[in-house]
């Protein structure tokens, strides 16, 4: 049983791990990392971190090695920090606040990681006024890939508005709404919330979102639906959580000639 037990709070831990670094892991693409392997020796074979400090290529290969990772980290703390803020913030707001982050934060780190390699390594370190033209010059360099990057990005459909009704740390999506007296029950890929509200006016709520009502107490998303079937003769849609909604007389024609059904 002990065993048991360290291998749930193991396998727990490792799964908490990986969720809070899928953020950060999502900036090493493929792309990148072969980018990086072929591009960071090749700035450590062709160039020097300053022109009046002279490394040897293992030196070199240290510190762009350093500099990317920074670079990285940088970048990824800075957009975590304008989501976590500045969330419902205007786009312009959001994008002046990331440089500042990032020219607060690259320029003393870059000089810190240059510290340290020329430390280990019995150098004089630069100080930081030389340095932070350097921190400057990257900091452009990250905000222009990070733009690059936005432009490439899809843009995903709004939340729906009643997603405000629901805890604040939800993130999952919605299946289905049901009306239950004077409350809406919302069926999601995090659970069951249930919100006082009359069913039409929840419904509406639910504005960017593609779906159809299959009775008059239940209504669902179309993206949620995995198929069809029939029991005791009574129709029913299935949907990808497992559950089955029944659909009415009523509603029955309109889901057909939507291709729902």
């Amino acid at each position: 049983m002990p065993r048991i037990f360290l291998d749930v709070a193991v396998g727990g831990a490792l799964s908490g791990m990986m969720s809070k670094l899928k953020p950060f892991l999502a900036l090493c693409s493929f792309q990148r990392l072969v980018a990086g392997l072929v591009f960071i020796p090749l700035m450590a074979y062709s160039f020097a971190p300053f022109q009046d400090m002279t490394l040897s290529f293992s030196q070199r290969l240290l510190f762009w090695s350093g500099v990317m990772l920074l670079a990285l980290a940088v970048t990824w703390a800075s957009g975590k920090l304008v989501r976590d803020w500045l969330e419902r913030s205007r786009v312009l707001i959001r994008d002046f606040v990331f440089a500042l982050l990032i020219l607060t934060l690259f320029a003393p780190s870059l000089w810190a990681l240059t510290w340290i390699v020329f430390a280990l390594n019995g150098l004089m370190a630069p100080g930081l006024l030389v340095i932070a033209p350097y921190g400057i010059l990257f900091a452009a360099g990250l905000l222009l890939v990070r733009q690059s990057d936005q432009s490439a990005i899809p843009q995903e459909n709004p939340k729906p508005r009643l997603c405000k009704r629901l805890p604040a740390t939800f993130t999952g999506q919605i299946f289905r709404l049901t009306s239950r007296d004077h409350h809406v029950d919302v069926v999601t890929s995090e659970g069951l919330f249930s919100i006082r509200s009359r069913f039409g006016d929840a419904i509406a709520e639910m504005d960017s979102v593609t779906g159809h009502c299959t009775h008059r107490s239940h209504w669902v998303v179309d993206a949620a639906i995995a198929g069809s079937g029939k029991e005791n003769g009574k129709t029913y849609l299935r949907l990808r959580n497992g559950d089955q909604v029944p659909v009415s007389r009523k509603y029955k024609p309109m889901l057909e000639a939507a291709g729902v059904l």
